[in-house]
């Protein structure tokens, strides 16, 4: 997939870029090991946003900049200084974000870390919050926050969800970190490649998914998802009206058609 010219002036905090049917957006605060600030969570809750209302972008990849880390939680000097309160312009991204970290949904596109370098505290639930991820073979995994008096508040008490009770008490109660290779083990990520590597592993990846039906990738993310963390009754409604609707659609048509006549799928998402 052919690059385009990013979205975001270089000195954004978060800069997005589109490549063909994905949208890479990048955590843009390398001084900082990409920690998190309001500008950061506006900005990945922004894109979020676009990539949900541009119908040509089909998946969304998220990473970080530079060697030192993917991102390595809030910024605690932000923090401290009172500096988390947002702007007017920030409220709706900001919103965005909360809604994508709180695993309530946030974007219907699938969403892949690719986790160039160490994720931890919060940037380890920024991972968690997306659909799948790719992560250097050399970074560190971990909820640190009991070791500073805290718990992880922003989604990583619910690892258990993700992985077995007994390893998700241990990351959780010690806060000593996991190895990628311990993670991709226990089915905490999907994948682990050289720290090079991650960005493009993560992109064919998401070129992958991008090739397939948009509705009825969004359905089975939102399927699966529910399933994994909402009552069967509800996924069974849920499931009864999202299959009418992308059973109905001309792409299900297409799909058939491109099958029987063997050919590539020309989707319209419609």
């Amino acid at each position: 997939m052919s690059s385009q010219e990013p979205q975001n002036p270089a000195a954004a905090e978060v800069v997005t870029e589109r490549r063909g049917h994905v949208l890479v957006a990048r955590i843009n605060r390398p001084e900082a090991r990409n920690s998190i600030n309001v500008a950061v969570m506006a900005g990945i809750g922004d894109a979020l946003l676009a990539a949900d209302h541009d119908p040509e972008i089909r998946a969304v990849v998220l990473t970080g900049t530079g060697d030192r880390a993917f991102c390595a939680g809030l910024d605690l000097r932000a923090f401290v200084a009172g500096g988390l309160t947002p702007s007017d312009g920030q409220r709706r991204g900001l919103e965005a974000f909360g809604r994508f970290t709180s695993g309530s949904g946030g974007c219907a596109k699938p969403v892949i870390c690719a986790a160039q370098a160490t994720a931890l505290a919060g940037g380890l639930e920024l991972l968690l919050a997306c659909d799948l991820a790719v992560v250097a073979e050399d970074a560190k995994l971990g909820l640190p926050e009991a070791k500073r008096g805290l718990f992880a508040a922003g989604g990583g008490m619910y690892l258990a969800r993700r992985i077995p009770l007994a390893k998700a008490l241990e990351l959780t109660l010690t806060g000593d970190p996991i190895t990628p290779a311990e993670a991709l083990a226990i089915g905490l990520i999907n994948a682990v490649a050289p720290a090079a590597e991650v960005l493009d592993r993560a992109l064919e990846l998401a070129g992958r998914i991008a090739a397939n039906g948009p509705l009825g990738v969004q359905a089975s993310k939102r399927l699966v998802r529910m399933a994994a963390f909402e009552p069967l009754a509800d996924v069974r409604k849920a499931h009864a009206e999202v299959q009418q609707s992308v059973f109905g659609s001309e792409d299900a048509k297409e799909g058939a058609a491109a099958f029987i006549e063997r050919r590539p799928p020309v989707w319209h998402g419609r």
